[in-house]
């Protein structure tokens, strides 16, 4: 299914909270068991789960028996069609109109085959010869469902890998996200001053949790904030006072003096112009969104990304934990049926 280093079923975050760690240490490891999750989704499904803007190349289809108006995908999954021609390899291809053509099945995508409206004049050409005489523009994928995931907190030129965005608590390493058409991979976040400080001293206590700021407005729920160099989770907003997580993330308790400054990981490095889009500029505020593959896709290549850092800390015995007593089975067993559920709800005949 090609590569997937710029597609990802699941996010960092997600991994994280599954296994229960904490820091950054281990983030680009956990991504790297993500990326080849994914990979072995592709594998097994001969299906993707997030689209790829691309033309692709089909012969002639007069040997299907139904004379040569019937083009076939089986080995692809079509969304939307944005050019189709006949004669593709001539020098003065032919554009079949949306008009001229159905895309089967008639209800919802994604598609396996076009056909042309035989009340039509149009029809499937070879051109000089029958090989690669069809072209089929468009986005291609099993679906393309998007969640809202805010929107840009600066305007980019089109060519930045640093964006900047207005809630870091809806975007993780390992999202897809859309803007506009140009479609980005999120690999890493930075952190960002969100515009407001703390407007009260804080104590060294866990249950120190509401923290007064100038402008509770700058902040949102769901968010790691950092304070100093400790971390806290947003769990609510009130007016301008945060109900917090304290010493969260691994970070250490501390006391913190009034007014200051507040961060959050709101700058997202991206990889541009992923899965066949195209980089384009974008004005601030811009909105944002995120791929969301199916549930039980995410949820495997979770549960195997999971399965993947067990087995490394186990050096790959099929065992983690030390002792006797406290040892733990990390051989699959459980994947093994998740992987046959998904066999039968999306795999492809043969694959």
């Amino acid at each position: 299914m090609g590569n997937t280093a710029t597609r990802a079923y699941t996010t960092v975050a997600a991994v994280k909270a599954d296994v229960g760690l904490a820091g950054p240490d281990l983030d680009s490891l956990i991504l790297r068991n993500i990326k080849a999750a994914t990979q072995h989704i592709e594998n097994i499904l001969g299906r993707r789960f997030i689209p790829e803007t691309a033309a692709k190349l089909y012969r002639w289809p007069s040997q299907n028996g139904r004379g040569g108006y019937v083009l076939k995908f089986p080995d692809d999954d079509l969304l939307a069609v944005t050019l189709l021609q006949a004669k593709a390899q001539d020098t003065t291809p032919t554009t079949i109109v949306a008009a001229d053509y159905f895309k089967e099945p008639a209800n919802d995508p994604p598609y396996g085959s076009i056909e042309i409206d035989l009340s039509s004049s149009a029809a499937f050409e070879p051109g000089d010869t029958p090989q690669r005489s069809i072209s089929v523009a468009g986005r291609w994928a099993y679906c393309e469902d998007t969640e809202a995931a805010g929107a840009l907190a600066e305007a980019d030129d089109g060519s930045e890998t640093g964006l900047d965005v207005s809630d870091s608590s809806l975007i993780d390493v390992g999202n897809t996200i859309l803007i506009g058409t140009e479609a980005m991979f999120v690999s890493a976040k930075g952190s960002l001053d969100v515009g407001t400080n703390t407007n009260a001293a804080l104590t060294q206590d866990k249950a120190g949790t509401t923290v007064a700021v100038v402008d509770g407005t700058k902040v949102k729920a769901g968010e790691i904030i950092t304070v100093e160099s400790e971390r806290m989770l947003v769990e609510s907003v009130s007016g301008n006072s945060l109900a917090v997580k304290r010493a969260y993330d691994g970070s250490v308790l501390a006391s913190h003096l009034t007014n200051q400054d507040i961060y959050a990981p709101r700058t997202m490095t991206v990889v541009r112009a992923v899965n066949g889009t195209t980089a384009a500029a974008h004005n601030d505020a811009t909105a944002i969104t995120k791929y969301a593959p199916p549930g039980d896709i995410e949820e495997y290549c979770r549960a195997y990304a999971i399965n993947h850092h067990e087995q490394g800390k186990s050096g790959w015995t099929g065992v983690v934990g030390g002792s006797e007593g406290g040892a733990v089975e990390t051989t699959g067993k459980t994947l093994w049926g998740m992987r046959q559920d998904l066999v039968k709800e999306y795999g492809r005949v043969g694959v």
